[in-house]
């Protein structure tokens, strides 16, 4: 059975959003509405506005993503 592997880009954190969703401006200019992974809720991981953060995106919607990790 073939899985569909994500996109990774990286990004910056341009707002907070309600229900733990947030803007992120990409590195190719393009903005997405991205939300926290499941591993970051659980460890509460806070991500803030001006965090650099890598994200992962469907291959068929790219105006979505989640946000699997938080840089420095």
């Amino acid at each position: 059975m073939n899985q569909i592997k994500g996109i990774r880009k990286k990004g910056l954190v341009l707002e907070a959003l309600p229900s733990a969703t947030f803007r992120v401006k990409l590195e190719d200019g393009s903005e997405i509405i991205a939300y926290i992974s499941g591993k970051l809720r659980i460890h509460r991981i806070k991500i803030l506005a001006g965090d650099q953060v890598q994200i992962e995106m469907s291959p068929y919607d790219q105006t979505r993503g989640r946000i699997i990790f938080r840089g420095k």
